[in-house]
């Protein structure tokens, strides 16, 4: 039996937590904010209920396999798992509509043909035929399997792109932005084919065309809900880690990571305690890197970690209405920016653009006091760290009600309906997560330059990485898979090659 210490208890470091517990190795957590979960949080206020990071589970056998592997009771008999239906709906910037069912390829193309014209769903059809294709060829190596040295065979770009014919040259599509531009050949198709990226915090303007996986994994696999709120996900890991004999300290500021012989030995915490440990599991490899200074994390011929603050956040709206909620209403409805090429400008830092709003309106009666009352949350990608001051007296509150102009487009009158609201930006993301800025990661993906996390092992023996900032990236799934794949490190060693 190992003795094990985990920085954090984020959704990918509890996922380690508990497969490393029940590997028979002894694991404590130690958590520098007084709850667990990460970005995975809950507001709550007079009886209305919110989940402030993500509002909906894509690829939940991420989640049925770590319960059926640390335990006898399977994710759905401690959480209710509700297939959200439609998946979504989206207002284009010239007011077409569409609402598209979930997990149906046919369904979609066939509501994209009724509201955008004949032809609209089939290039839409065709483009999730290649994005499958993408899927393919880089789900093992890029999701399921540890982040080799040999890594560059993930900067080939998997996604087959159809020959464009243009300035008498042939040439196929490299970026998100040229698929939408040159095989959907609708802004409304391609506002569509962004929007899945900006809600991922990518940017489609220089993401590799493999990004077209993120709206495959969405049609593909299905979106889900957890009722009771995402914060029951978060709860039920928690409590899977605690039932498993994982201990859990929270408050416990971890200052530096310990070595002996070389090797990483355990934990300094920030009222001068140590913590021995024969491994410990990290958080972002960026903050790491302060734990261990003077210590190189990744050898040169590693995926390097970048800043964290150069990737952008979220602004996060927390409505409290009057009123019932529509029996019709969608659980998310997209309101896409009236401003699709200025959107992009936000990966640059410059001016707060015109934003794509995301809205969430959960069917749950756990989230609101009563009937008479319905809790709804606004959601966009927003620039953090370098280049923005979210301090800055009246911004927040600005973007706030640019927000609320925005989702009126779906929701009429919900400016009058408000009975208060509250804004969380970068600098609550900061606060409890750690990430310098207030950052949120974004997914691996496979071509281009710098769209890879660094690995989970590191070149210091015993230390190794768990999380959104790790390899394969952020998101729900992308740290489960981070936990089972540090677990695997760990538990099996350099010859571990992913889950089966």
């Amino acid at each position: 039996m190992a003795r094990i210490a985990v920085i954090g208890a984020g959704m990918g470091a509890m996922a380690a937590a508990a497969r490393l517990a029940v590997a028979g190795h002894r694991v404590a957590v130690y958590e520098r904010t007084e709850t667990y979960g990460g970005a995975v949080r809950r507001l709550e206020r007079d009886g209305f209920g919110f989940d402030t990071g993500p509002g909906l589970l894509t690829l939940p056998a991420v989640y049925r396999d770590l319960f059926i592997k640390t335990g006898k009771e399977p994710l759905e008999s401690v959480v209710e798992l509700v297939q959200v239906d439609p998946s979504s709906r989206h207002i284009f910037t010239d007011g077409t509509e569409v609402s598209l069912p979930n997990a149906s390829r046919a369904g979609v193309v066939a509501a994209l043909d009724e509201a955008l014209g004949a032809g609209a769903g089939g290039r839409w059809g065709d483009f999730l035929i290649r994005a499958r294709e993408a899927w393919d060829r880089t789900r093992r190596p890029l999701l399921e399997e540890p982040l080799w040295p040999n890594w560059q065979v993930l900067q080939r770009e998997p996604y087959p792109a159809v020959p464009h014919k243009r300035l008498l040259r042939t040439r196929r599509a490299c970026t998100l932005y040229e698929i939408g531009a040159w095989e959907l050949r609708d802004p409304r198709l391609a506002a569509l084919l962004y929007g899945h990226a900006l809600a991922h915090g990518v940017d489609p303007g220089s993401a590799p065309a493999s990004a077209a996986v993120l709206p495959y994994m969405e049609h593909a696999f299905g979106t889900w809900y957890v009722r009771g709120g995402m914060r029951e996900l978060a709860r039920a890991v928690y409590e899977r880690c605690v039932q498993r004999k994982v201990e859990f300290h929270f408050g416990a500021e971890v200052t530096s990571v310990l070595e002996k012989d070389g090797r990483a030995a355990g934990l300094e915490l920030s009222d001068g305690a140590v913590v021995e440990a024969d491994t410990v599991v990290g958080t972002g490899p960026w903050r790491l890197r302060g734990l261990v200074p003077g210590r190189e994390l990744y050898g040169t011929k590693e995926v390097l970690p970048g800043a964290e603050d150069l990737h952008p956040g979220r602004v996060v709206l927390c409505l409290a209405l009057r009123r019932a909620r529509e029996p019709d209403a969608v659980h998310r409805t997209v309101v896409y920016s009236p401003d699709p090429q200025g959107e992009l400008g936000l990966f640059s830092h410059g001016e707060m653009p015109n934003l794509t709003v995301r809205i969430d309106r959960p069917d749950d009666p756990a989230l609101r006091p009563d009937a008479d009352h319905e809790s709804v949350v606004l959601t966009a990608t927003v620039p953090c760290g370098l280049g923005y001051d979210w301090a800055t007296p009246g911004v927040v509150e600005a973007l706030a009600d640019r927000m609320v102009s925005a989702a009126e487009r779906a929701m009429p009158g919900l400016r009058e309906r408000i009975l208060w609201r509250e804004v969380r930006t970068p600098v609550h993301t900061e606060r409890e997560t750690g990430a310098t800025g207030g950052a949120v990661p974004p997914p691996s993906l496979a071509g281009g330059e710098g769209t890879l996390h660094p690995s989970n092992s590191t070149a210091v023996p015993g230390l190794f990485t768990a999380g959104g900032w790790s390899h394969p990236g952020g998101g729900l799934p992308h740290a489960g898979m981070s936990g089972s794949l540090v677990a695997g490190l760990i538990v099996e060693g350099p010859e571990f090659r992913g889950s089966q």
